[in-house]
């Protein structure tokens, strides 16, 4: 495995920085706290503009089509930007697992995805029920023409700018994916607090009718195309807790040295100094695991150990990063004229987010095990 980014991959990442600076700095990033869209709508065309909202989505349905690892470039820079934006939702996560439905679903969702012209975000998590497939039971009940909805989803990201909802739901064959219209008849949205600000929703189902055309994949294979989407997009949500982490990283080291306190400055405490240098190991190592779990999925290779082991260590090392940082800001830190409160609050939402660290650290347990007893 090369570690060495190639120019395009340099070229790549250089502009989505340059992208994010001007157009998602951490200006916006506060004026999009509890926002009701939740993103600037100029982030949005840039990204369609340079093709970075089909990145995960092949040439023929209008992407870029491009890798792992030039995907988790782009995901690096937009986590090191904190970048207010449903492209994870809906580019990675909602695209991929329209990916592996059917050939209509496919052409009449993924081309639009990619030009930016819907946004589809999933509506997954429901009150008290985990991340594994057991905790889903919003029930589909089969009506004539396709089926009737009742239930609750919790931290639905980014709902009330989505065209649509991609609902995993419980019927007699197990768990079905659908794509539902925020604005059908049954629906209801209230906006959610979160302790990073960012912009989730409770979406309510009642009676809420979805057609057999909204039906992605087979009836009962939506927990298989779900698990096999989480697996590839915690990889790049890795890559945004390494990029976050190390500008948090940045940031501390750079205070450090302005800011004196008994005639010298912070940097020059030992104590302080072995933090960061600590912190700046921990970061190496996080992303290296992350490049690897990328480049495995790059090369068609086993990533059910790689990809969970990447979040896990990448979260905990950007929870880590952000808590010391905090220990050498002081108090200053948690007010909101500095900035690394910011990613220390949205490192614990990555963390609790998408998979937590006790559910990731039993898909590696389970998969240790498993082989050893193989």
């Amino acid at each position: 495995m090369d570690l060495d980014l190639s120019p395009e991959q340099e070229l790549l990442r250089d502009t989505v920085r340059s992208l994010c600076a001007r157009y998602a700095d951490l200006a916006v990033v506060r004026q999009m706290e509890d926002d009701q869209v939740g993103y600037p709508p100029e982030l949005w065309t840039q990204l369609r503009d340079l093709g970075l909202l089909g990145l995960c989505i092949p040439e023929e349905f209008g992407g870029s089509g491009m890798n792992a690892v030039d995907a988790a470039v782009v995901s690096m820079e937009l986590g090191r930007a904190l970048a207010p934006s449903p492209h994870f939702v809906s580019c990675v996560a909602s695209a991929g697992a329209i990916l592996r439905g059917g050939d209509d679903v496919r052409a009449r969702w993924l081309p639009a995805i990619a030009d930016g012209s819907a946004i589809v975000t999933p509506a997954w998590l429901e009150p008290d029920g985990g991340f594994g497939p057991e905790g889903v039971q919003l029930r589909a009940e089969t009506e004539e023409g396709g089926w009737r909805l009742d239930g609750v989803k919790r931290h639905v990201q980014f709902a009330r700018a989505a065209d649509r909802l991609l609902v995993l739901a419980r019927m007699d064959e197990g768990v079905t994916l659908l794509l539902v219209d925020p604005a059908a008849a049954g629906v209801e949205l209230e906006q959610q607090k979160t302790v990073a600000s960012d912009t989730q929703y409770r979406v309510s189902f009642t009676g809420v009718r979805v057609s057999e055309d909204d039906l992605v994949g087979e009836p009962g294979r939506g927990w298989a195309i779900w698990d096999q989407v989480m697996h590839d997009g915690i990889i790049l949500l890795a890559a945004q807790a390494v990029g976050g982490a190390r500008y948090a990283l940045e940031l501390t080291v750079q205070y450090s040295k302005d800011r004196r306190q008994f005639d010298k400055p912070l940097a020059a405490f030992q104590a302080l100094s072995h933090y960061m240098a600590d912190a700046v190991t921990n970061v190496d190592g996080a992303e290296t695991l992350m490049w690897e779990a990328a480049w495995t999925k790059s090369v068609g290779r086993n990533i059910d150990r790689l990809a969970p082991m990447a979040k896990l260590n990448a979260c905990k090392v950007f929870r880590d990063v952000t808590a010391m940082a905090q220990q050498v800001f002081g108090g200053v830190g948690f007010t909101v004229e500095y900035d690394i409160q910011l990613y220390f609050r949205r490192a614990k939402q990555l963390q609790l987010s998408w998979w937590d660290d006790r559910y990731l650290e039993e898909l590696v347990a389970a998969d240790v095990l498993d082989r050893a007893t193989a």
